[in-house]
């Protein structure tokens, strides 16, 4: 063969391998991404050809999200609408008419379209193609609707945030946020310029903010849960030790005061107490000379245990919960030295210790549960339109972060504060309540967000819970959030 006609057959065969690969690359592998693209036009509206599933509460009797039919020349669309507008919206989300998500309606939208790679949703889907009309899969949430409700209403027109949850199985009742929004408005006219106008009694009121997993507040004296668990875990203290209280404690040659007294002037002082009565009575001094002594890389060690320092894991969008512990210019911060840390103040949950409602609400539970974090979860099970069951969740644990004698010494101490300390007003007639107040100082004097950790009951929990309100104006954590916590305890012990 001449050399000029071996160099064409060559030429020939790379050019017919090449058709091959790019034919084969874009029939087969590269249509899901034709398929992903914003900007596919068809792609757009043939994704309202979809009835996408029910998202519904806990009781199976309250849908959160479903859709709405819209006939156009013979053609069906389906849209999203929302029954229960504000109840859970932060957490649910929106799925819109131009395609933006949000919530568990963007990071479930593979079940909900029923686009997941179970065998037989996707055996059913392609059915459904051949029909016309592809059904997606049902999702039912752990979320107690009345419970719920009843955790806006006492937030009412303030900013904050409650989340309850089985400390033993990590599934959650409450995730409320306030102020909450109607997502049905973003379908209408100027309706996201109405939901950015939203009024609250706060500076920022950004109610499309999820505050339960994303809002980050300084915790205050409920962070003295982890230097409590530190001090006694370490065997540095028990809930024995002694400390006299002066009313303050010296910290880098200046005196770090105790909180005052919604019914006093100027900072409370109790001599000689020991580390439970220290908790009790949220002593600040007390907890500055722990601090102190334990350091802050021990301290910031024990908050990771529990969580601190990594997202805490659930089923909505990773970007739309945030993890907790010390923020430097709006960025997470571990120390390189730890004596840039100050060690006193941070043992009472001041310096720039930042947490969400969520870590606080797994805190309460991890002591509720033996010392053991569970991992929490909103999605109850998925189900198939023929209602067979796709994906359910099983309870899981995040690690060890005390010894069970740890969580149990705790649990004494935070019934202490429930009986006779701070946290009297979440008492419950007949049930034993653990709990922990936090009057967290904000920028503004006399101005606090205030905290309740707790559960109940205290020594077989069902129940934990975390209540922060934000910006409240001499709003101490026991007058302000225990209640709040009390009847949502309340309610969930009730169900």
């Amino acid at each position: 063969m001449n050399r000029p006609l071996l160099r064409l057959s060559v030429v020939s065969m790379l050019l017919l391998v090449a058709l091959v690969v790019a034919t084969t690359y874009w029939q087969a592998w590269a249509v899901g991404g034709l398929r992903d693209r914003q900007d596919n036009a068809i792609q757009q509206v043939a994704q309202f050809t979809i009835a996408r599933g029910r998202i519904i509460a806990g009781n199976e009797k309250t849908t959160l999200a479903a859709n709405r039919r819209v006939r156009v020349k013979g053609q069906t669309f389906f849209f999203r609408r929302y029954p229960q507008r504000g109840l859970v919206a932060q957490t649910v989300g929106y799925s819109t008419a131009g395609g933006t998500r949000a919530g568990l309606e963007r990071s479930l939208d593979d079940y909900l379209t029923g686009a997941n790679t179970n065998l037989s949703s996707a055996l059913g889907h392609a059915l459904d193609e051949l029909g016309g009309t592809v059904h997606g899969n049902d999702v039912v949430l752990t979320i107690r609707p009345v419970a719920q409700r009843l955790a806006l209403r006492l937030l009412g027109d303030r900013c904050g945030a409650v989340v309850a949850m089985d400390p033993h199985s990590g599934r959650i009742y409450v995730m409320a946020s306030t102020p909450t929004y109607d997502p049905n408005l973003l379908e209408r006219r100027n309706g996201y310029a109405r939901i950015l106008e939203t009024k609250a009694e706060c500076p920022r009121p950004a109610p499309l903010l999820n505050r339960a997993t994303a809002g980050l507040f300084t915790p205050g004296s409920t962070f003295k849960l982890v230097t409590a668990a530190a001090a006694l875990d370490t065997g540095a203290y028990t809930p024995d030790s002694g400390f006299v209280d002066p009313g303050y404690c010296v910290e880098y040659g200046q005196r770090v005061s105790n909180a005052g007294n919604p019914d006093q002037t100027g900072p409370e002082t109790f001599g000689h107490v020991t580390l439970a009565q220290g908790l009790e009575h949220s002593i600040n001094s007390v907890f500055c000379n722990v601090g102190k002594k334990l350091g802050a890389k021990t301290i910031l060690e024990y908050a990771k245990r529990f969580g601190f320092y990594s997202t805490p894991p659930l089923e909505t969008p990773a970007d739309e919960r945030a993890p907790s512990g010390l923020y430097d210019r709006g960025k997470l911060y571990w120390p390189k030295d730890f004596n840039a840390v100050d060690p006193g103040r941070l043992a009472f949950g001041q310096e720039r210790m930042q947490a969400t409602p969520l870590q606080m609400a797994l805190l309460a539970a991890t002591i509720a549960n033996g010392g053991v974090v569970p991992r929490p979860y909103l999605v109850q099970r998925v189900v198939a339109p023929d209602g067979s069951v796709v994906a359910s969740t099983r309870s899981q644990t995040l690690g060890r972060a005390i010894k069970p004698e740890t969580a149990r010494e705790l649990t004494e101490m935070m019934k202490l504060v429930v009986q006779g300390g701070t946290g009297t007003a979440a008492q419950i007639p007949g049930v034993e309540v653990a709990g922990k107040t936090g009057t967290a100082e904000t920028a503004v004097s006399h101005v606090y967000d205030a905290w309740f950790v707790c559960f109940a009951p205290a020594d077989h929990p069902r129940v934990a819970v975390a209540v922060v309100v934000e910006d409240q104006p001499n709003g101490f954590g026991g007058t302000v959030a225990a209640p709040i916590a009390k009847a949502v305890l309340e309610a969930l012990l009730r169900g």
